[in-house]
């Protein structure tokens, strides 16, 4: 949470096949389009798939003051099947804006008692971000209809005193609007660099950071010309949003979901993919136990993992679920396939599966995303997304609230359309 979302979140119809796209994509650096669920992503992928093949291919020529690789799981450990994946740009949202999001891993180690967080944040920024940003600002055209540009960027802090040897980990987060990407790439004074990132968006470890160009220490925030700072509790430490298939279409973080979100109560703060990614590597483990040891009794999607994401102010937990019903389309409505997606397949599971999954608060809804074939075509030709408030899930499944209950206070979208859906009516 880049190759072209957080969670993220893949339309693969069969397992060789799968694998067969996972090989492909993680050598060539971007997702494949087919990988995609959410349609604005898909389209956008198709659209620029040229451009971004070959931002990947010049960063892999390029040279970097130490080796710098795209990778689209940046905590993923060595042996996880995430650790191979290369696919490091690809099309994410964040705050209702569709960003093109670069993610890697910096072969750099800083000494943290010779360079300031602010100063190994700067050093990272020169080395990665500018060079890459020159990149993207030649194979972009001046049109392009996405919103923004992102970045993060791992990368190893290391002590090394007489009696110990320490070895952390840190995250650069950082998205620029588009314009403001450009301004970056060809400006060639820190004066003109400095006034575009403070009103950008940039994190150190999920905390926001007011990167000073070339200075000791960080600027204040708090006076800078962006949204209020957060503290490290409520900010994560990056953003994620790979295999993302979002909520307009799927987890309402643009576009015609924005009215989505007026559904769920707002947050405490406004989310970002750095509270996702928090997320996504505190639970990791126990999202692939439930897809190792429970994927096949849910019918969890191939190679599309359980992923958190943000959609709107809300931050949500995706699943991709194929369909064990058939459906022939001339003979059934939308709304019917809906209804039945959901009382017949999708609410029989929900008890055993909100039981597996993460216990807490940091949260808010669970995004379903039911994938249809229809007729004898061999993949989805149909996505349902159930986007249930965690609250209404939890009482649905004591039993306290009836099946139409949780639809009312959810929402509904088919192929990326909201629907009104009334259960008992269209059975």
């Amino acid at each position: 949470m880049i190759c072209i979302q957080r969670l993220c979140r893949a339309t693969l119809s069969l397992l060789m096949g799968g694998a067969a796209l996972f090989a492909v994509s993680s050598a060539c650096g971007q997702v494949s389009p087919e990988e995609m669920v959410n349609p604005r992503l898909k389209s956008a992928e198709e659209k620029y798939f040229p451009q971004l093949h070959s931002i990947q291919q010049s960063i892999a020529g390029s040279k970097f003051p130490f080796k710098f690789k795209l990778a689209r799981y940046l905590k993923a450990k060595p042996g996880q099947r995430e650790a191979s994946d290369s696919n490091g740009i690809e099309f994410v949202y964040f705050q209702q804006r569709l960003v093109l999001k670069i993610s890697g891993i910096y072969k750099a180690a800083f000494n943290p008692t010779r360079l300031t967080r602010n100063e190994r944040a700067d050093r990272v920024f020169e080395d990665i971000v500018i060079p890459v940003l020159r990149v993207v600002a030649k194979q972009i055209p001046k049109d392009a209809d996405f919103e923004g540009v992102g970045f993060e960027i791992i990368y190893d802090t290391r002590n090394a005193g007489s009696a110990y040897d320490y070895e952390g980990k840190e995250v650069l987060t950082a998205v620029f609007d588009r314009d403001d990407a450009v301004l970056l790439a060809n400006a060639t004074v820190n004066s003109d660099r400095q006034q575009t990132l403070n009103h950008s968006e940039v994190f150190l470890n999920g905390e926001d950071l007011g990167l000073a160009l070339g200075q000791h220490d960080s600027l204040n925030v708090e006076a800078l010309n962006r949204s209020l700072p957060r503290h490290a509790t409520e900010v994560p430490t990056t953003f994620h949003e790979s295999a993302a298939y979002d909520a307009d279409v799927s987890t309402a973080k643009i576009s015609p979901a924005l009215s989505v979100t007026q559904t769920f109560p707002a947050s405490v703060h406004e989310p970002s993919f750095a509270d996702a990614m928090r997320l996504q590597s505190q639970f990791q483990p126990q999202l692939n136990a439930i897809v190792k040891e429970e994927g096949t009794r849910f019918h969890l999607e191939e190679g599309t993992a359980p992923a958190f994401e943000i959609g709107g102010n809300q931050t949500l937990l995706h699943l991709t679920l194929r369909n064990t019903l058939s459906f022939e389309k001339s003979t059934t409505s939308i709304y019917r396939r809906a209804a039945q997606s959901f009382d017949l397949f999708l609410a029989p599971e929900l008890r055993e599966l909100t039981r597996r999954l993460p216990e807490n608060g940091e949260f808010d809804a669970l995004e379903l995303s039911v994938l249809n074939h229809l007729g004898s075509e061999r993949t989805p030709s149909e996505t349902i997304d159930y986007i249930c408030p965690l609250d209404s899930m939890r009482q649905f499944v004591a039993n306290r609230i009836s099946s139409q209950d949780l639809i009312n206070q959810s929402v509904v979208l088919v192929n990326g359309v909201r629907i009104g859906l009334n259960l008992q009516l269209v059975e």
